[in-house]
């Protein structure tokens, strides 16, 4: 009998423990825009398809207090990015022609028409002028003419399609990045007549891509109130680009009557994210100060637009800000930052750089100013993002959409808690507990100690698609998960601990705060521990199989072996050079000196090994390094591959096979209640 099959019965009755498919099953709302009169916004809900074997979004629309929830689009087709026009109408992309353009729908319902039919696929879009133009995001080969470069573009695409030879020949890095084989051609910034249907490239002939790739959006593009000038991040493909972090901020009249200009050029390290002020006397953007480092603290910065001369307003602030938006009265900029294991809201003044806690528990994005009140998306431990809203003193904070409430009810999942401990050079170290379902106090659970990837990451108070604990406490786990010294969220000191220490004082903080754990909550049972990390949390993992054999099992998902061959696999080579300060040429030391390759020899824990192969960050043959080298060593061991995921998994039928995977793992090994029956499940409808 399959799995599947058994567990029907088991979670017929609600409420039913939290699992992969209830996961899978959770409406994700993201991207709100809030209408001009601040009374409306609109936003992109998320519905997972399962027999699609991927996500299928469409465009809602609702009131700032949560009345008049409409869904504005019911295409089959993927609709998002919604943004308000002049007219009160609402701009989306959609691929329902066929190719992602920009249609445009009323706000109070109907049919959609299209608005863009272009020839490539439209990658982002910023309306401006009452949306009478648009700035458009196209992917276009650079040594083509303005006037032709669109239709250019789509024949050579055509032609490659056909061609037999699918070799590629490159003289130059990139070749691939993220998870895409370069291909020559690069995002542009375009503007886009809608009246008369004509286009021009504002960055013909660079070399560039804006936004800024792999995962750069609208978010890096501004256009001035006046609609006069745009100004767009990118990175110029130098020789040295994929060992430097220079990102830079250019501005460029929107009919193309000039050449970009180069607006940040005394920083050589990344600016990013502008905002004009609402007079258009201003532009605020996020800017690290070191180059190399892309973990370095982002300051909230403000350039005057007259002058162009720049002032950090933010540098007395010991955290990174991760966002920028702007009050209507101009006298307050809004953010995020990662925060003692929340990812909280803040408020700036835009005169002193005073910064201000609004609301510290739980995690926020997509801040905006509404009719006042502030809007953003906010998820927790528990709860997945929803929107809500607060005044601007944090006060009246409520839920303005409830997609997940049901859902969430028929599950059962682990109450959270949050502790510190002394670690490594007698720090403060933070952590969670994710207690089990039907916790009882009086039974010894075993433990998924999850380790976070980064390694200048969080598991903080944030609802997690591919790291969730509650999955695990719905297993029968209790979850722990420690933010060592590398975490976000505790002071730049704290995050540069980990340069050239990868093995140092996080592995340090690890074991200090699980042995802290286990001596605090007595129902944990620490002879069944499994410890699961991804990325640097997998790296990690191999780096414990050298130093310890205190664990029952392990995971290990996409994480190096081999430090010094890591350097020569990826594409982002800032991140090892920093990280280990310089190459492995230079610096073979650095590498050498917490390398688990070096360590295979103390190896005893069984492991499950997990790669994506089309992860180019951290490439197959680390994963698969990993599994030989087990067994060779006659270690039990598992390698589950993804020839069609990158650094994630993302297709839901693949993210249901590693849950199944994982659990059946770390169940088999801690040999506990966490037993099969437990392992999968059917989405709480």
């Amino acid at each position: 009998m399959s799995l599947f099959v058994a567990l029907v019965a088991v979670l017929a009755a609600d409420p039913h423990p939290f699992t992969v498919h209830d996961m899978l099953a959770m409406q994700r709302v993201s991207d709100p825009a809030v209408s001009p009169d601040g009374k409306r916004v609109a936003f992109t809900v998320r519905d997972t398809d399962l027999e699609a074997n991927k996500g299928r979004t469409d465009v809602w629309i609702t009131d700032i207090d949560g009345n008049d929830l409409k869904r504005l689009t019911d295409d089959p087709a993927n609709d998002s990015s919604a943004r308000w026009s002049g007219d009160g109408s609402i701009l989306f992309l959609s691929t329902r022609s066929g190719s992602s353009q920009v249609w445009r729908v009323q706000a109070s319902g109907g049919a959609a028409e299209q608005v863009t039919k272009l020839p490539l696929d439209v990658e982002g879009f910023v309306p401006f002028d009452g949306g009478k133009r648009l700035v458009l995001v196209l992917d276009v080969y650079t040594d083509l003419k303005r006037e032709t470069v669109i239709a250019e573009t789509a024949a050579r695409d055509e032609a490659a399609s056909k061609s037999k030879v699918k070799a590629k020949i490159y003289e130059s890095l990139p070749f691939r990045h993220w998870d895409t084989w370069a291909d020559k051609k690069r995002c542009h910034v375009f503007t886009y007549d809608v009246a008369s249907g004509t286009t021009v490239d504002l960055m013909q002939g660079i070399d560039a891509d804006a936004p800024t790739k792999p995962f750069g959006g609208t978010e890096e593009i501004a256009v001035s109130p006046d609609g006069s000038v745009v100004v767009f991040a990118c990175q110029l493909a130098t020789r040295d680009m994929m060992w430097t972090t220079n990102i830079d901020l250019y501005a460029v009249p929107t009919d193309g009557s000039a050449a970009p200009r180069l607006l940040t050029v005394a920083n050589k390290a990344l600016d990013n994210q502008p905002r004009f002020s609402p007079d258009g006397k201003q532009l605020a953007y996020l800017a690290m100060a070191r180059p190399g480092y892309e973990a370095d603290r982002t300051r909230v910065v403000l350039m005057d637009w007259t002058t162009k001369t720049s002032r950090v307003l933010t540098e007395g602030w010991d955290r990174s800000a991760t966002e920028i938006a702007w009050s209507k009265d101009q006298k307050t900029l809004y953010t995020t930052a990662d925060n003692l294991g929340q990812k909280s809201l803040f408020a700036i003044d835009a005169s002193s750089g005073t910064v201000k806690t609004i609301v510290k528990d739980g995690s926020f994005g997509n801040v905006a100013e509404a009719d006042g009140r502030l809007v953003f998306t906010f998820n927790t431990l528990r709860a997945p993002d929803e929107l809500y809203s607060c005044g601007f003193d944090g006060v009246g904070f409520r839920a303005t959409t409830k997609f997940n409430v049901e859902r969430l009810d028929r599950t059962k999942m682990g109450d959270y808690e949050q502790f510190t401990f002394k670690g490594a050079k007698d720090d403060t170290v933070y952590g969670y507990l994710v207690k089990p379902i039907d916790f009882d106090p009086a039974k010894k659970y075993p433990v998924a100690f999850l380790i976070h990837g980064g390694p200048q990451g969080s598991f903080g108070n944030h609802f997690h698609y591919r790291w969730n604990p509650q999955v695990h406490a719905a297993a029968g786990f209790a979850a722990i998960m420690i933010d060592f010294h590398a975490s976000t969220g505790y002071g730049q000191a704290f995050v540069d601990a980990v340069n050239h220490d990868w093995g140092g004082a996080p592995y340090q903080d690890l074991m200090l705060g699980l042995d802290h754990a286990l001596k605090t909550y007595t129902f944990l049972d620490g002879s069944n521990v499994a410890a699961l990390g991804a990325s640097y949390g997998g790296y990690m993992v191999n780096w414990i199989s050298g130093n310890t054999d205190r664990f029952k099992c392990l995971v290990n998902h996409d994480g190096n072996i081999d430090e010094r061959m890591a350097y020569f696999d990826t594409e982002e080579l800032w991140f090892p050079e920093w990280e280990h300060g310089g190459t492995p040429w230079d610096s073979p030391e650095s590498y050498a000196k917490h390398n688990p390759i070096d360590l295979v020899k103390n190896w005893k824990t069984p492991m499950l090994v997990i790669h994506g192969g089309l992860d180019y960050r951290v490439v197959d043959t680390q994963g698969m390094s990993t599994f030989t080298a087990l067994q060779r060593k006659g270690i039990p061991s598992k390698f589950l591959y993804f020839p069609d995921e990158n650094h994630w998994v993302l297709k839901p039928q693949n993210s249901i096979l590693w849950h199944e995977t994982v659990l059946e793992w770390t169940s088999r090994w801690t040999k506990t209640a966490a037993s099969s029956e437990k392992v999968g499940g059917t989405p709480g409808r």
